[in-house]
């Protein structure tokens, strides 16, 4: 049985750090690319430090990670870059509350950083029967949205939802072997949720552990019918 090779792109998030570690547990090797070094907790077999700023011509230093996914030749892929609150960044509970420039963050992180990754690894993913999960979230959904608000956040996973429709789409005239789709991961204690967790039932609440070993199934029984699809934590289908 081939040994599974796992790559995590915003690999010092709690999430990718979570998933770096269970992963290693279970015998796979692991490698990482964030914009700050690992972390000497994450044992790891390889790291990528790239920093990628809004403006920047990303494509182009993306090629970069291409060239390291080709070198380490993943046989899964999660892409875990996000944000929701973050200085001027606020999780708007109107449109008033609307900013330019922090919309424009929100969108780089959420929608277009993902994008140039997915760009970058287009070639391998056209010649290699890998599987990538992109961390998305439900609120992304438009059909599922019925309590408004956090405009930027939504708007961003809403356009990321169609992006992983759109690449499977492509994937599949191709004939490529790669699976992708996007994945909700549930409410796990990190930096993102943290200002958000008082109302959230203990029941609910997941650790960086329990989210990577949920996600770790997700990708190990990744099917061709939910290629392209937006995923539960529990590989259910989710509405876009």
């Amino acid at each position: 049985m081939q040994q599974r090779r796992l790559l995590v792109l915003g690999a010092n998030s709690a999430i990718g750090q979570g998933l770096l570690m269970y992963a290693k547990q279970q015998g796979a090797l692991v490698a990482g690319v964030s914009r700050s070094p690992a972390p000497e907790s994450v044992m790891v077999d390889d790291w990528l430090v790239l920093e990628l700023q809004q403006g920047e011509a990303a494509a182009v230093l993306n090629t970069v990670v291409a060239d390291f996914c080709r070198q380490f030749q993943p046989t899964d892929i999660f892409i875990c870059h996000g944000v929701l609150q973050q200085d001027r960044l606020k999780a708007e509970k109107t449109i008033r509350q609307l900013d330019e420039q922090a919309a424009m963050h929100s969108w780089w992180v959420n929608y277009l950083l993902p994008a140039v990754h997915l760009q970058a690894l287009f070639g391998y993913l056209q010649q290699h029967p890998c599987r990538v999960l992109v961390l998305s979230a439900k609120v992304g959904s438009i059909s599922d949205n019925s309590l408004g608000g956090w405009y930027s956040y939504r708007s961003a996973k809403a356009a990321l939802n169609m992006l992983v429709k759109t690449l499977s789409i492509e994937l599949s005239r191709l004939k490529a072997p790669a699976l992708v789709a996007a994945l909700h991961p549930g409410t796990t204690e990190s930096l993102l949720s943290s200002p958000f967790l008082r109302n959230i039932p203990p029941s609910q609440l997941q650790t960086p552990a329990q989210t990577a070993a949920r996600l770790w199934q997700v990708a190990t029984a990744l099917q061709p019918e939910q290629h392209g699809k937006l995923l539960h934590w529990d590989g259910s289908i989710l509405p876009f």
